[in-house]
């Protein structure tokens, strides 16, 4: 392969789904598919064969959910629009209101459109042990949910569910925390509604994920309030491991004894989450050193930088055990959640293309991006 390329494998990706879909069936819980983590509808037809249900936040991905996936969405949005509420609601099962304003504006319209939607709003508990603000819903200002004391005492009749989003890729020991605090705010609620969703950043996927716990968590749960109806929607979890980002070393360049092996793909934009989380992303063959400069007489130690005109479009660093070469591929570990949804094309750079490798080990190629893409991205 000459050309950068994200690759998704299909046995990994089905390896996650069987164990999502065995944590739902042996708790009694829809768990399904958040769009804003994975959003690769050529994939569709495996992710059927395991959920049935998605997540949307805007009407595009309601469209998606409902045109593609085949099957009405879970949606939330902070802010519903006018000009977007009705084919939102047509495309949805259940639609979630950010706060009391924006149901009352719109509730009307919404059930006007799609009379069997269910009513839910989003809820704040205060609590969340994400450590990146940017990256954390509950952070003091926080323009998401409703708190407590928002609340009146009685429901509109036409809410039926709450939603609550605290996670980012946590354990179950953080949801078993951070349901105490739900409970403790809202459980006054509870009789009221039909149905919670606990929102996503669940990484059940994960090699140390206490699995156990989460389904003794959420069964017990069920005894406390049988009528209720518990959803999860993860996004990572989903297509967490399940492939790489394919990249070629273009030239390698040293400033104050700093090597930096520059590449056909970018930081900025083709993993904007290793610059916003910030985070180093795995390599395959190399080690991550945890250092603020490396010695100049150390071999092999190279920065990573990115094609774009972004000064910052650099990470390191890296130790290879050899002298990297021209063309050379470098492959970035667990490349497909969150990151094939948060690509852009800035300063025009190369899209990578997207392809599959089958369970028979073939390769598929779903997507390969043109000067046409870039072209009408500018319309």
């Amino acid at each position: 392969m000459n050309f950068p390329c994200y690759i998704v494998d299909e046995n990994r990706l089905r390896n996650n789904l069987r164990l999502i879909s065995s944590v739902a069936e042996e708790t009694n819980v829809d768990i399904i598919l958040a769009f804003k983590a994975f959003a690769l509808w050529k994939t569709f037809p495996v992710f059927r064969d395991y959920i049935h249900a998605t997540t949307a936040s805007s009407l595009n991905e309601a469209r998606m959910a409902y045109e593609y996936f085949g099957a009405p969405c879970h949606t939330y949005s902070p802010a519903y629009t006018d000009h977007e509420i009705d084919d939102m609601s047509r495309c949805s099962s259940h639609l979630t209101f950010n706060s009391l304003s924006q149901y009352s504006r719109l509730v009307e319209r919404a059930k006007q459109a799609n009379p069997q939607l269910s009513i839910g709003l989003r809820v704040n508990p205060e609590y969340s042990e994400v450590g990146t603000d940017i990256y954390n819903p509950c952070s003091p200002g926080t323009r998401f949910g409703i708190t407590d004391d928002q609340m009146p005492d009685q429901l509109p009749s036409q809410i039926e569910g709450f939603h609550c989003h605290c996670h980012c890729e946590s354990g179950a020991e953080v949801f078993q925390r951070t349901l105490q605090h739900i409970e403790r705010h809202f459980s006054r609620w509870f009789p009221q509604l039909k149905w919670i969703n606990f929102g996503g950043g669940h990484l059940m996927t994960r090699a140390d994920y206490n699995i156990p716990l989460l389904k003794q968590l959420l069964n017990d749960f069920h005894s406390r309030y049988p009528h209720l109806k518990i959803i999860l929607e993860p996004g990572s979890a989903f297509a967490w491991q399940t492939g790489e980002l394919v990249a070629h070393v273009v030239d390698v360049v040293e400033n104050k004894n700093i090597r930096t092996a520059i590449l056909d793909v970018s930081f900025t934009c083709h993993m904007p989450d290793c610059l916003e989380m910030p985070y180093m992303p795995d390599v395959r063959g190399a080690e991550i050193l945890d250092i603020p400069h490396p010695s100049p007489l150390t071999p092999h130690i190279y920065r990573l930088g990115g094609n774009s005109c972004l000064s910052g479009d650099f990470l390191g660093y890296w130790r290879f055990d050899h002298e990297l070469q021209i063309g050379e591929e470098i492959i970035f570990e667990d490349m497909i959640h969150y990151t094939t949804v948060k690509t852009n094309m800035f300063n025009g750079v190369q899209h990578p293309s997207i392809a599959m490798r089958h369970a028979d080990g073939s390769l598929e190629l779903l997507r390969e991006y043109t000067f046409d893409d870039y072209l009408h991205r500018m319309d």
